[in-house]
């Protein structure tokens, strides 16, 4: 749990950091976000790869590696002295990160009886989740009292807590005879559902998301101060999402998946339809931030269920999917901007997270699919 909450932290920090480390290292603020979208393209696109090549590789070894990985990258970038040194720093957490979240979660799982897996999924969501709502904003506040690459450095003691905890408990096995290797209900078609849903929610949410700040000023008419409350709320509510969402796993694996992209599809609509009146934006941000964080949460534990090989290799599509649609997402989103202003991106981001609910109905309809 950590880790994870390390790894969430270290990927989102530059975003509360821009304007800071544009001015130290005399770069364009644009420069600095591909910090953050550098990040997500290399974790989409070397999750399957990594994964694949450390597949014979005992997990215990493979975690505390990826560990030191967080901790000296975190330090370079503490220390890095010019753009494309701390550039380069990044990236290595990004293919840290890549192959944490195929690893973690079979692992993890493992140590638990099958029946409540869900809630250990739920968990590490968990911590996850408090990232952006407690690990950002503490890293931006230190920031601006000090200097940015004090938070930038926090990642690196975190992550050697983690890293001395699991070289010293973690028992070594061989990878194919962990618990949790290998899904507990094998299902081809079931695994390329969940994983086009999850991309198309990913992209549907990022295309509404990277620019909601804009639109709770410009279109709902909130202050700058009453934003960044607002920001908060929408971390909250992602927080009271993956929590509840977490005790239902067990029971309703699929349900909760649905219903998860479904009210991303409602929230995200709501806020185009009425997002100009205050009261609906924030009953209507608050619904999009609880559905964010339970989709991808539920569509990893999908993944335990229905991997139809390995659930590490599994795992890494599901992540890598995920993170090529958040890169799409905010693409979608910068296309839509200049052609139907911030509003624009709500209704698209929404119409996409409709075409994910989709795919997910109609897998279920198909011939021969299970329904709870």
């Amino acid at each position: 749990m950590l880790a994870a909450l390390t790894f969430n932290t270290a990927e989102n920090l530059p975003i509360g950091l821009l304007e800071l480390i544009s001015e130290s290292l005399r770069v364009s603020v644009s420069a600095v976000g591909l910090l953050v979208t550098g990040y997500g393209v290399t974790v989409a696109v070397a999750s399957v790869p990594l994964a694949h090549v450390t597949r014979t590789v005992p997990r215990r070894h493979v975690l505390t590696g990826l560990l030191a990985a967080l901790v000296v990258s975190s330090l370079v970038a503490a220390l890095a002295a010019s753009y494309w040194l701390l550039l380069v720093a990044r990236l290595l957490t990004a293919l840290a990160q890549a192959l944490f979240w195929a690893v973690m979660g079979p692992v993890a799982v493992g140590l638990f009886a099958p029946d409540i897996r869900g809630r250990v999924v739920g968990a590490l969501s968990v911590a996850g989740s408090l990232a952006l709502v407690v690990g950002v904003p503490a890293g931006t506040w230190l920031g601006r009292q000090s200097d940015w690459r004090v938070p930038l450095a926090m990642p690196a003691a975190l992550g050697l807590v983690s890293l001395v905890t699991i070289a010293v408990l973690l028992p070594t096995s061989r990878p194919e005879e962990e618990p949790a290797a290998y899904g507990t209900g094998p299902d081809v078609r079931r695994f390329g559902t969940v994983l086009a849903a999850g991309a198309l929610s990913a992209t549907g949410a990022f295309a509404g998301y990277t620019y909601v700040v804009k639109f709770l000023h410009d279109v709902s008419g909130f202050p700058p101060n009453t934003v960044s409350v607002l920001f908060v709320a929408f971390g909250l509510a992602c927080l009271a999402g993956v929590s509840i969402t977490g005790t239902l796993l067990d029971r309703f694996p699929r349900a909760a998946l649905t219903t998860a992209v479904a009210t991303q599809a409602v929230g995200m609509l709501g806020l185009y339809a009425a997002g100009t009146e205050p009261v609906a934006a924030v009953v209507f941000l608050v619904l999009t931030g609880g559905a964010l964080g339970p989709v991808f949460m539920t569509t990893q534990n999908e993944m335990l269920h229905c991997a139809p090989g390995r659930t590490d290799i599994a795992l890494a599509a599901n992540s890598g999917a995920y993170n090529a649609g958040i890169a799409a997402g905010a693409a979608l989103g910068g296309l839509v901007l200049p052609l139907a202003d911030v509003r624009g991106t709500l209704l698209a981001g929404g119409l996409v997270t409709v075409g994910a609910c989709t795919v997910l109905l109609g897998g279920r309809l198909l011939p021969g699919s299970v329904e709870e």
